[in-house]
């Protein structure tokens, strides 16, 4: 069958090969709400399952999908499917990388994988849909095959990436195909996720030998977008970004990066007040006390990004402030924190009211029913998944800004765990902290991936663990350094955007979820540009953390100085909280004995150094500062 009807544009040869020879039917899909019917095998049917024969294990279900008044709603029917597993990603080619290749690995040439795949492909019922990679003007495009019965995944990669007609694609080349074969997974694979990318010269292929939307549909196409970036000197990084605007017409705009589970998209949510209209900052998870504050007002807020930006040379201005746009045409939105109605308000309307079909994953749902964001599935009895999720098209959300914007104030989260003298960690970290760039620098290097990450499958006995440089580093197919460059040139050229560093879970002893980074993002808005006083802030005790908090005041109300430096707290003390130090000192001493090579950049040698030479804060700042 021949799907090619604009000879504007050039299909990779092996793609239109496949389809061309395909024994079965070959739809093109134009829109993701046609691919939403598709997900349930007819417009009719309310129930679908997605399932394979697998030799040696049957007919196998990978997922059940229901069709909901607000959507599609799937589960897979293992727990194991239902977050990304860090080792998807496995390189076929033999460009530069630093990933581990499918030789390496296998311990074979992924060519007879390969072509056991299009074999496979061309004896299926196909969907086959052409999309846009990121959102700059003159970008490139996609095209994604999958077997037709997994619609649902090819929804929410259109979703993600803006499905397009074939007659809107400008003269161009398509740089990249997705292809989607699920049942490799258990014949090649040994049932684990595993995303192949093949970097050939014309064409970037993506092999999706799982249907969780996570490794490939997002990330993968992620992947892509960072490949360019490697070949051009610029980079999409890896975070949330909201406009914040106090009550006085004060605009500022935060960027906020982090390993998985760091805070990016809860970043564009409200604050949650109390029954009583107070703020609570945290609970201790010793004694029970409950801390809370009042905020009279909140600061609005307009979302840009929800997890990926595009920081691209076409978008810098001679501003010292960075500039970037969303890289995504929809959002991949983890609800684990919404456990009831009412938590996220603007969310819960957007979803439940929609006159879109969203794509949800791990909700649990009844066909024809309504898919509610808190209604997680259990991976067992009593155990909700920690990663449910949605997509939604950002358009939908009100007030997003669809324009290039400049950048105030770039944090970083890390998920921290409690905290004590008994039981130390490094979960030592205050309300903020204040970063010098090239301290900033080094925490991007390092990226946590920190305590209870739920977005990905993790060993929970691993202790903390690095997400890799840029915390985009899992998604990227280049090499470590040269990302680790590309970053130190941002921070050093945009002197003007501030650093903070911003713990979620736990403040010492303290459960606190995502509030920290939320109080700051209504504290800074507040502040403006406006310096801190010289008696506002100091050198933290561990100098990784940067600058700490003297005193804290949010619309006259004192946040209490436990929560500033957590070495007040008399379940961590000094004792607790140096020991916690050593344990991040240790980490980052560990990580960024990779970086030196004669690769990295000189300023970057210097850096690293004064870490492992234990510098002061202001070493750091005297490294990159303010110009």
């Amino acid at each position: 069958m021949k799907i090619i009807s604009n000879k504007n544009f050039s299909v990779p040869e092996v793609a239109e090969r496949l389809i061309n020879q395909c024994s079965g039917k070959v739809q093109l899909f134009e829109t993701y709400e046609s691919l939403a019917e598709a997900s349930l095998g007819g417009k009719d049917n309310l129930t679908f399952e997605v399932k394979y024969d697998v030799p040696g294990k049957g007919t196998f279900i990978e997922a059940i999908v229901h069709k909901v008044s607000n959507g599609i709603s799937a589960n897979y029917t293992e727990p194991y499917m239902r977050r990304r597993d860090p080792d998807t990603m496995v390189i076929a080619d033999d460009k530069p990388t630093d990933k581990e290749l499918f030789t390496e690995r296998f311990g074979k040439p992924f060519d007879e994988l390969r072509n056991q795949t299009f074999d496979w492909l061309q004896k299926q019922d196909l969907a086959v849909f052409f999309f846009r990679i990121g959102t700059m003007e003159n970008g490139p495009y996609g095209m994604a095959i999958a077997p037709a019965n997994a619609a649902f995944f090819a929804m929410g990669l259109a979703m993600l990436q803006k499905i397009v007609k074939v007659s809107e694609i400008p003269p161009c080349f398509i740089s990249t195909v997705v292809y989607v074969a699920p049942p490799f997974r258990h014949t090649f694979f040994e049932g684990k996720q595993t995303v192949v990318h093949n970097r050939l010269d014309k064409v970037y292929e993506i092999f999706s030998y799982n249907l969780y939307p996570g490794p490939s549909a997002k990330k993968g196409i992620y992947g892509v977008l960072l490949n360019i970036g490697e070949k051009e000197g610029w980079i999409t990084t890896h975070c949330a970004a909201v406009e914040s605007i106090s009550a006085y017409d004060n605009i500022t705009r935060f960027m906020h990066e982090g390993a998985s589970g760091g805070g990016k998209s809860e970043m564009l949510q409200h604050i949650v007040r109390e029954v009583t209209g107070e703020v609570l900052i945290g609970v201790n998870s010793i004694t029970g006390e409950k801390r809370l504050t009042t905020i009279p007002q909140f600061c609005q807020t307009n979302p840009i990004c929800d997890d990926m930006a595009l920081v691209h040379p076409d978008l810098q201005t001679n501003s010292k402030r960075l500039r970037l746009i969303d890289a995504e045409n929809a959002w991949f939105i983890r609800t684990d924190n919404i456990t009831g109605y009412g938590i996220d308000p603007v969310l819960e309307k957007i979803t439940i009211n929609s006159k879109q079909p969203l794509l949800f994953l791990n909700i649990k749902t009844n066909p024809g029913g309504t898919a509610l964001v808190w209604n997680h599935i259990e991976d067992a009895p009593g155990k909700p998944c920690p990663n449910p999720r949605v997509i939604v098209p950002r358009e939908m959300f009100e007030g997003v800004l669809k324009v290039p914007v400049h950048i105030d104030v770039r944090s970083f989260g890390v998920r921290t765990p409690p905290c004590t003298a008994q039981e130390p960690s490094y979960g030592i970290l205050g309300l903020f902290h204040l970063l010098p760039p090239a301290l900033a620098w080094l925490w991007r290097l390092v990226s946590p991936r920190g305590h209870a990450n739920p977005s990905i499958v993790t060993n929970d006995n691993a202790g903390m663990e690095s997400e890799g440089v840029g915390s985009y580093w899992p998604f990227a197919t280049g090499t470590m350094v040269h990302h680790a460059n590309m970053l130190l040139e941002q921070i050093a050229a945009k002197t003007e955007t501030r650093y903070v560093l911003t713990p979620n879970q736990y403040i010492g002893a303290w459960k606190v979820g995502f509030r920290p980074q939320l109080l700051m993002r209504e504290y800074l808005t507040r502040r403006g540009n406006s310096k801190f006083r010289s008696d506002q802030i100091s050198q933290a005790r561990c100098h990784l953390l940067g600058y700490e908090l003297e005193f804290l005041t949010i619309e006259g109300s004192k946040i209490p100085s436990r929560f500033l430096k957590t070495y007040k707290q008399q379940e961590v003390g000094f004792e607790g909280y140096d020991k916690g130090a050593q344990i991040l000192t240790e980490f980052f001493k560990k990580e960024l004995e990779k970086f030196r090579t004669p690769e990295l950049a000189p300023l970057g040698h210097k850096i690293i150094e004064t870490c492992l030479n234990n510098g002061t804060v202001d070493d750091y700042y005297a490294l990159i500062s303010k110009s």
